[in-house]
């Protein structure tokens, strides 16, 4: 293929590399020149434009990334025609994606006009998905390595679901609430959703090799394709209770531990054809982990090899596991008694109550906002920080002779999220937790602040402390420094919630006594129905 500058009389067949636009002109990049085009080239004044023109041996983009796509395409598979050197490739069914690595590495070297994409191995896709995509870079590529790109069998194919009917089985050991359970068994199944497959059997017994033993037999003989077990406590060794009790039905343990992270503790074996895992306590979270890894390609039939497990290592560092601490951190970072400090975040312009300041309304003969204020104090904590913003002399001054310190949001205009970062930078460094307090929440008050406290404790993986009434998580919420950071970096009027939904398995619950964790005075109606009176 030529390219670059040519007279406009020699541009003939050729295909636009730079649009052209001159006057009333428009030659868009790609467009074939023809005639007419050079005819209106020439009206325009320009003696040369730069095209790329095929020469005998080439193929054109369209037909060559086709032709490539189309003989790395294998089952599963679909191959959108090609438009501007690209070829498109979509998983026809719910599978695993399954390449051939040393092939794409192989077509990839062919010929730098030749480049072949895809999504990584073994990714978990759905019907319509695009898996693959084959671009030719120039607009055109030789036949000889058009040829060669095409010559291998097909390098992509798509691995459909196959095993649909999963047993789990949970072992219990006292200190193990139901609702943990219950929670795993709602992850479980929308994770196995996508797949096609369902739950078909739940059994619960105690943690001991003999019981679980016959509750994986059991799961057996109803005919599960696969049986998940989640122990009680994480397997610790070949020896353990869940590896000893598959040994005991008659299974087999093809390989423990991984070198995934989340997932370390995940057991693979077999037990009459049919995979058996034992779940690392990773897997009752519904973030990506090394269990999805080894599940789904399980549910595609796939084989998962020890050599298979012990290649993950790159890339198996997914994220830091919050749920328990850093390295001997309770003896080194952790004080005996953390420090927890209090947060009310009191900067918000109350539009909802349409004009007055809601946190200097009048309730029980005091503002709202002092009601805050002296709940935080009243729980004993290390020290009350208060955000203020809109009105914030007039704030500052319902609070006098309270022992607070405040920090200003000159940013409070723009939503919660920044009174939020406000407050959280203004803390003193050796703070390890703040409870957030909303400052129009009169009705929480000191006792339940200090529950919330007491409750904080990473070192068994309660990080993020939450109250909780009628079956409803409210406020005010503690926030370990862990995720000081991550809260900084929410924008606009929210708080932290899209962070406690990411990291359900950091967050501790405590049960409230009354509805005051939900109840927020932030209208005049709801203000009128508490009893209070409007600010002037």
């Amino acid at each position: 293929m030529k390219f670059g500058p040519v007279p406009v009389a020699e541009a003939l067949g050729g295909v636009v590399a730079h649009a052209v636009r001159s006057g009333g002109l428009v030659l868009k990049k790609g467009a074939v020149v023809r005639e007419a085009e050079i005819a209106a080239l020439k009206a325009a004044g320009i003696d040369t434009v730069t095209v790329a023109m095929v020469e005998g041996g080439d193929i054109g983009e369209d037909e060559a990334a086709g032709r490539i796509a189309a003989a790395v395409a294998g089952d599963g598979v679909r191959v959108d025609a090609a438009f501007t050197g690209r070829a498109n490739l979509f998983a026809e069914v719910a599978g695993v994606l399954v390449v051939e690595r040393d092939g794409i590495d192989a077509v990839n070297r062919i010929d730098e006009a030749i480049t072949l994409a895809t999504l990584p191995a073994f990714a978990a896709v759905e019907p319509g998905e695009m898996i693959a995509t084959v671009k030719i870079i120039p607009y055109a590529a030789s036949g000889d390595a058009v040829e060669r790109a095409a010559g291998p069998r097909p390098l992509i194919r798509v691995a459909p679901f196959v095993l649909k009917r999963v047993a789990v089985i949970s072992t219990l050991l006292p200190g193990l609430a139901d609702k943990v359970v219950d929670k795993t068994l709602r992850v479980t199944a929308e994770r196995l959703a996508p797949a096609g497959a369902s739950i078909v059997s739940e059994r619960r017994v105690p943690h001991e090799a003999e019981a679980l033993c016959k509750a994986i037999e059991a799961a057996r003989t109803e005919g599960a394709d696969l049986v998940l077990v989640f122990g009680a406590s994480a397997i610790a060794d070949r020896r353990d209770v869940i590896p000893a009790a598959l040994e005991a039905a008659g299974g087999r343990i093809a390989h423990f531990g991984m070198p995934v992270d989340p997932g370390n503790l995940l057991l693979v074996g077999d037990l009459g054809g049919a995979p058996v895992i034992g779940a690392p306590g990773c897997a009752r979270s519904p973030k990506e982990n090394g269990f999805d890894w080894v599940l789904m390609r399980l549910l595609a039939g796939l084989p998962v090899s020890k050599a298979d497990i012990t290649g993950m290592g790159v890339g198996g560092l997914l994220m830091e596991i919050v749920s328990r601490p850093q390295p001997r951190e309770s003896e080194v970072a952790m004080p005996v008694r953390p420090k927890v400090a209090g947060l009310v975040l009191a900067a918000g312009r109350s539009t909802r109550m349409g004009g007055p300041n809601k946190l200097l309304a009048t309730l029980d003969g005091k503002p709202l906002v002092r009601h805050a204020a002296e709940a935080a104090l009243g729980a004993g904590l290390a020290g009350v920080t208060v955000v203020t913003g809109h009105q914030g002399e007039r704030v500052r001054a319902a609070l006098g002779g309270l022992d607070v310190a405040f920090a200003d949001n000159p940013d409070f205009a723009e939503g919660l999220s920044t009174s939020l970062r406000a407050g959280l930078a203004a803390l003193p460094d050796d703070v390890d937790a703040a409870i957030v307090l909303l400052g129009d929440m009169p009705r929480v008050d000191a006792a339940l602040v200090a529950r919330l406290a007491a409750a904080f404790d990473p070192a068994a993986g309660r990080h993020v402390v939450v109250p909780v009434a009628e079956g409803r998580r409210g406020n005010p919420v503690l926030w370990g420094r862990r995720f000081f950071a991550e809260l900084a970096r929410v924008t606009g009027d929210q708080g932290g919630r899209a962070v406690l939904a990411a990291y359900p398995e950091a967050v501790f619950e405590v049960p409230a006594e009354d509805d005051a964790v939900h109840l927020d005075l932030d209208t005049p109606e709801a203000l009128a129905a508490a009893g209070g009176t409007p600010s002037a």
